[in-house]
């Protein structure tokens, strides 16, 4: 994936980015955070370096989820776009559903499974974190 470039943007069209390099750690994220800034059950996530991202029209808002969390969203349409965690300053989350070619990349596992609301059933064989692989498990 090293030398790949990736173009995506909000469900309105305000906002707009690229994203370029090698894409890691691609993620569902079924942490309550997570869910809670998408009013989704789970999020799909692709971590790029933060030198590969740059936005191409308008501005995210952003908003501090927790104290080590910054979210980057469209203020018009709400979509969620980024994520950025202050042990990782070289990094940024992007979340794969705003891809414009969704189909480029897909989630390789499920972190934050202990989170997992009780209704879900993840069954499609992926390798299953309780928190977040290789870390201190910190959302």
């Amino acid at each position: 994936m090293d030398g790949q470039r990736y173009a995506g943007g909000c469900f309105c069209g305000a906002i707009r980015y690229e994203v370029s390099g090698a894409a890691r750690t691609l993620c569902y994220c079924h942490c309550e955070s997570c869910r809670r800034a998408s009013g989704s059950p789970a999020v799909a996530w692709g971590t790029f370096e933060r030198g590969g991202f740059r936005v191409t029209r308008g501005a995210p808002a952003e908003f501090r989820s927790s104290k080590p969390v910054v979210r980057g969203f469209c203020a018009s349409c709400g979509s969620c776009l980024t994520y950025s965690h202050d042990a990782r300053p070289a990094e940024i989350d992007v979340t794969l559903a705003t891809l414009d070619e969704v189909r480029q990349l897909a989630p390789r596992m499920h972190v934050w499974v202990a989170d997992k609301l009780p209704w879900v059933r993840i069954d499609d064989g992926l390798p299953q974190f309780p928190g977040s692989p290789g870390s201190a498990n910190s959302t």
